[in-house]
């Protein structure tokens, strides 16, 4: 059914220059306008995508919000909470399968850049394992659990079981933090050095724990970690 509400023009203009032009030149508040159009069809939307930023802040802290607390802005329906809630979650599908294409990781810096997508948009501490074979042929990039990377959701016997049933020569462990800057801790150095030794046992070397932190991360091992020193370095 065609759009006959009374903002079909500019709906119409602001589709258009998208798609000649991409979202570069847009506004906040426009490109939020714009993504609101396919949920909310018969209102206004620019008072909304105001309402949001408003409450929120930003436009990442828009698309990152539980959905249950976009509801509570006037005129957020269910669908349009859903949309705004799918748009960082598909960014994330988006930028791993990206990442997957690179079938071997042969740096450091490579394999950082693999993890790193890994975390878009989460907002819980979560914690995976990339496995590689003996000539960095990526095997698999495992989701251990949510929680540190300490804690008993993520047991060093899981990280040590998740890399032998892969099959791996050398793992990569890395984890986010959602709401800090991307640095070990004292515990993540601990752990390290706890999973670093039992993966050694079974002849599995770990060559780097990864830290994520607001779009950025930390090589443990560039940033000076002793690896070497404790017998698993690369």
């Amino acid at each position: 059914m065609a759009d006959t509400t009374p903002h079909q023009g500019h709906r119409g203009r602001l589709k258009r220059r998208f798609l000649e032009h991409g979202l570069d030149s847009f506004t906040d508040i426009q490109a939020l306008e714009l993504l609101l159009f396919f949920a909310i069809p018969q209102k206004d939307t620019n008072p909304i995508a105001h309402a949001l930023l408003s409450r929120f802040g930003s436009i990442s802290r828009v698309l990152e919000a539980d959905p249950q607390e976009l509801k509570k802005v006037e005129g957020i329906s269910d669908h349009a909470a859903t949309l705004l809630h799918l748009v960082t979650e598909l960014s994330r599908f988006y930028q791993v399968d990206c990442a997957r294409r690179a079938e071997c990781l042969t740096t450091l810096d490579a394999c950082g850049a693999y993890m790193e997508p890994f975390f878009v948009g989460r907002t819980l501490e979560t914690v995976f394992l990339l496995s590689l074979d003996a000539k960095c042929k990526v095997l698999s990039c495992r989701e251990l659990g949510e929680g540190s990377v300490n804690s008993a959701s993520v047991s060093v016997r899981k990280v040590v079981e998740t890399a032998l049933r892969e099959g791996a020569s050398t793992v990569v462990l890395a984890h986010n933090h959602p709401s800090g800057i991307a640095l070990p801790s004292e515990e993540d150095i601990e752990t390290t050095r706890r999973v670093a030794a039992a993966l050694a046992a079974v002849e599995i070397r770990l060559i780097d724990h990864i830290i994520v932190a607001d779009g950025d991360y930390v090589s443990m091992a560039q940033s000076g970690f002793p690896f070497r020193d404790i017998g698993f370095g690369g």
